[in-house]
């Protein structure tokens, strides 16, 4: 029983101190608030479960944030995506740029590899830090930033590629 009962406090002081930070990531995986709010119920069902497994207690947050994006990949392990047969400019994309420029630079990232792209996004989008970034993704703050470098460069020249094309095309 006090075993228990320490066990549960420490969880509640987890809970406390990065359930908002995890809602945070996963609302940025999935952009729907309730999906945010399942996901984050979900990893903490999965960490209370694993409590035993994590080697450092003073610092879970790399952990929490590790179960939390497997839960947001088994989300589409079940799911059959529905697939949508229309032309891009028909598509409704809300952005305050033009939406065409908006579709190609999303296609340019996403020719990018995911061991670059992930990490790109992770920084760009989600204001990860290089350490955070690695723990995510378990690798060493190094490689994160060597990934992050390619990514920068690999998108400077797929944009001139296709800025160049499109200049091309347009005379």
């Amino acid at each position: 029983m006090l075993l228990s009962l320490g066990k549960r406090r420490a969880f509640d002081q987890v809970v406390r101190a990065y359930g908002s930070e995890l809602f945070r990531f996963a609302y940025w995986l999935c952009g729907d608030r309730f999906v945010a709010e399942d996901l984050v119920q979900e990893a903490f069902a999965r960490a209370w479960r694993n409590w035993e497994q994590l080697r450092d207690k003073s610092a879970p947050k790399p952990w929490l944030l590790t179960i939390l994006r497997n839960e947001h990949a088994r989300l589409y392990e079940r799911k059959r995506l529905e697939m949508v047969d229309a032309a891009p400019e028909d598509l409704a994309i809300a952005a305050e740029d033009n939406p065409l420029e908006l579709l190609e630079l999303e296609q340019v990232i996403d020719r990018l590899p995911l061991s670059l792209r992930e990490p790109f996004l992770l920084q760009t989008l989600g204001g990860f830090s290089c350490a955070e970034i690695a723990a995510q993704l378990e690798t060493t703050e190094g490689a994160v930033m060597v990934r992050l470098t390619r990514a920068r460069q690999a998108l400077r020249g797929l944009l001139e590629t296709a800025t160049g094309q499109t200049r091309r095309g347009a005379r």
